[in-house]
């Protein structure tokens, strides 16, 4: 059940537990913690998870014969477990309650976005009619990024008595929640140590194996019932837990507060983790107070991520900018961390940073620059690493990894496993270096929302020329074809790895590959020009920049091959001679054909024989640019590209993509809005519901899609509006959805904060916020005015060209 502020679940599911878990996470940026029961420490139906954002380590496993290394985000020991019984007068305590205890009458738990809690209720009646009725309400503090806290309230129905309840720390957790990966070395934790700091607190330390992280955690307990309720502790080597018995009086509530601090050795200005840990919950406050810090810290963060859309669309998309807010807040501008593809919500992906950034930063850019600049200065930080990739490979400037996490290696494995078939297959994604394109773009939008010189001129630049002479030392010329090539690559289609029939890994002329190397090559070249003398003679003396190596770039970036067949661009080369694929036949045979890859394999073929695209490939060009852009795009290639062309391209592999990503259906949303919107809603629709309908089939359980969530939203406030920030204005050419044509955002452009921008049917609203800026300049298709700070201004949408 939704409403516009809450998301909430009425009665207990074992079955849907683990992807409730997921979508009810809480978090801050630093760590978050899965939305697991606190009354039990794991088992089929529960996976407690508690991950600290960039915090890794590194496992090697032999698996069929194979040796598997694996960096992980590691799962931290858990702060949650919360467990409690009836102690009836006179006799025996009963059993511990928890959801799964067949005692359980009620049960329901609410997400409250506005204020960053899960409140967890339940009703339990024994053998004997006595009701207990429980709530709990959690917290990870977004104002104090290393604390969390659990109030738990008991109230006896009917009787009197006592409840018994332990609290504590579990340090014996392993990274187990990935049903495939079980097979793989998953005890990333070593060295525990135990122990008790005054009478209510006790605490658990521990490192990884191999990365050497030290981890400590506090839990501060106290009840509501005097001395009697005063905690004992309980140590073992892997556990740290307080005991109490807390008196109940029928219909008086009785209280325990549980305080938890998580600190590692990654933190700065701390002597020790451990002596951090317990500092911070002997000063945290009470509950109640941090219950109050806690929310208006989401206030000031709502504020500055403002996005309004009516009904059921705008409820998933607040969940959606919720969980964004979590993985990315602004305490992540203090870290040396990425974007984890599955959030900080589950250990898919193992927690690596993939391209999915490129999804991410257009929306903060806009809302949170300073954390969009740490996420570049994570990427700027591994330019060596990349740098010494491209060497390794025989290339120039820098090939950034397809899977990165710790210190910037590529961590893609080189085999993997189809769960259908059980076979080991080669794993070619690394050859994916449309990476390196993503992280220019990124660089160069973060520069044109924000107007951070300082940034684009010194580590941005570095970037996008050690990117650009990656592409140009990749590029190889074809006398013949009278065009430059870029041979044995993945697209992001990701299926076609190889072409069929050949040893040789990876396709030529990926169209997307080449399209998006042109961009870096042709913006490289621009920023060089445009750098101060000064800061253009720094960046030369530090690179060895040669003075021809911008001109060979725009030559490259002129003659880069794009093929097409039959009037349409190609995938990349050689696509045209792949078979059809009977698409009705594999639907009425498996149903849902998404991992058609994985399907095909299992039968003896492969689908690089056909013409099928897990997602979004040639597309993706829609998504990047507007139409404007990328009709200048392919002037500057000297290729053809005009509406014909474009809208058969589109419906060509609309029909040829089974959408195995959740990214697929958000692109293609995307791109329809500008071409045919009648069809727009129906992907859109997918990709609003991707995760909260966990349409990909129990993936959402292992982490959330984080670059479909801020795709969705920046869909609204980019994909919707059509807003560019380029040439020092905002471009706007809106396109709204019919189910989707009232809806407002408030962004922050350069020095402009707040700018408010509103859709209303067929009429856009631009307001300006009072300041002592200069004015805003503003392009409406084929409009174009200023608006000075302290004015609004209201214009009727042309009509659809």
């Amino acid at each position: 059940m939704t409403r516009a502020w809450t998301w909430s679940y009425e009665g207990y599911d074992a079955g849907a537990e683990r992807l409730r878990e997921s979508l009810c996470v809480l978090g801050n940026g630093y760590f978050a913690t899965r939305g697991a029961a606190s009354e039990v420490l794991g088992g089929p139906a529960h996976y407690p998870g508690t991950y600290a954002a960039g915090c890794y380590n590194r496992l090697t496993s032999t698996v069929d014969g194979h040796t598997v290394e694996n960096e992980d985000m590691v799962n931290l020991p858990n702060w949650l477990p919360l467990r409690y019984r009836i102690c009836p007068a006179g006799s025996a305590p009963g059993p511990w309650l928890s959801p799964d205890h067949p005692f359980l009458t009620e049960h329901r738990q609410t997400l409250d976005l506005r204020h960053g809690t899960l409140t967890r209720w339940s009703a339990y009646e024994d053998e004997a009619g006595r009701r207990l009725c429980v709530e709990q309400c959690r917290l990870v503090h977004m104002g104090e990024p290393h604390l969390a806290a659990l109030r738990t309230c008991f109230t006896a129905d009917g009787w009197s008595g006592a409840v018994e309840v332990e609290s504590g720390i579990d340090g014996a957790v392993r990274n187990a929640g990935i049903a495939r990966y079980r097979d793989l070395a998953d005890q990333h934790l070593t060295g525990w140590e135990t122990g008790d700091e005054r009478p209510d607190t006790v605490w658990l330390s521990c490192r990884t194996l191999d990365s050497d992280i030290r981890i400590a955690l506090a839990a501060r307990t106290r009840a509501s019932a005097g001395r009697d309720g005063m905690p004992r502790p309980r140590l073992s080597a892997l556990r740290a837990f307080h005991s109490l018995v807390l008196p109940v009086i029928a219909g008086t509530p009785a209280v325990v507060e549980k305080t938890v601090s998580l600190y590692t050795s990654r933190d700065p200005a701390i002597d020790s983790p451990l002596h951090a840990a317990v500092d911070a919950v002997a000063l945290a406050p009470h509950f109640r107070q941090l219950r109050a810090s806690h929310r208006r810290a989401w206030d000031a963060l709502w504020r500055q991520a403002r996005l309004e859309v009516p009904g059921e669309a705008g409820a998933i998309l607040r969940l959606h900018l919720f969980h964004l807010l979590q993985t990315l807040s602004p305490h992540t501008a203090e870290l040396d961390v990425g974007v984890p593809a599955r959030g900080l919500h589950g250990e898919a992906y193992r927690g690596h940073v993939f391209w999915d950034e490129l999804f991410v930063l257009p929306f903060l850019n806009l809302h949170l620059p300073q954390v969009s600049r740490a996420l570049l200065d994570y990427r700027y930080r591994r330019l060596p690493a990349a740098c010494h990739a491209a060497r390794e490979a025989g290339r120039g400037g820098a090939m950034y990894p397809w899977q990165s996490a710790g210190d910037g290696r590529e961590e893609t494995q080189q085999f993997h496993v189809n769960p259908r078939s059980g076979h080991w297959l080669p794993d070619r994604s690394r050859l994916q270096h449309h990476v390196g394109s993503a992280i220019a773009y990124n660089v160069w939008q973060y520069g044109q929302a924000s107007g951070d010189t300082e940034f684009l001129h010194t580590r941005g630049a570095e970037m996008l020329v050690q990117i650009a002479r990656f592409w140009a030392s990749a590029a190889e010329w074809d006398a013949a074809l009278g065009r430059y090539r870029i041979r044995g690559v993945v697209g992001p289609d990701e299926y076609h790895d190889a072409y069929p029939g050949t040893d040789a890994a990876g396709v030529d002329d990926n169209a997307y590959t080449n399209v998006t190397a042109a961009w870096v090559l042709s913006r490289a070249r621009e920023l060089c020009q445009a750098l101060p003398e000064a800061t253009r003679r720094q960046l030369d003396e530090r690179l060895r920049l040669d003075p021809d190596e911008p001109k060979r770039w725009d030559d490259i970036a002129h003659r880069l091959h794009v093929p097409y067949h039959r009037g349409v661009i190609s995938q990349f080369a050689g696509y045209e001679e792949l078979a059809e694929l009977d698409w009705a036949g594999y639907r009425r045979r498996y149903g849902d054909i998404r991992r058609l890859d994985r399907i095909l394999e299992a039968e003896g073929d492969t689908v690089n024989r056909y013409q099928a695209s897990k997602q979004a490939d040639v597309l993706m060009l829609g998504y990047l640019f507007s139409p404007a852009e990328l009709a200048s795009l392919f002037r500057l290639l000297g290729c053809p590209l005009d509406d014909d062309i474009w809208h058969a391209t589109v419906d060509h592999y609309l029909h040829r993509t089974s959408h195995g990503s959740t990214l697929s259906a958000l692109v293609h949303a995307w791109v329809l809005a500008r071409v045919h919107r009648p069809d727009a809603w129906t992907y859109c629709e997918e990709a609003l519901t991707g995760d909260v309908a966990d349409v990909q089939g129990g993936t959402t359980a292992e982490g959330i899609h984080l670059g479909a969530m801020a795709g969705t939203l920046d869909f609204v406030q980019r994909g919707m509006t059509g807003l560019e920030t380029r040439d020092q204005a905002l471009w706007l050419d809106p396109a709204p959805l019919r189910e989707l044509s009232k809806f407002g955002v408030r962004i922050r452009y350069r020095r402009h904060w707040d700018i408010d921008l509103r859709i209303r049917a067929e009429q856009v609203r631009i307001a300006v916020p009072a300041s002592e800026c200069p004015p805003v300049r503003v392009r409406l298709r084929d409009r174009s005015f200023a608006l000075a700070p302290g004015t609004s201004r209201r214009l009727d949408l042309p009509e659809d060209p």
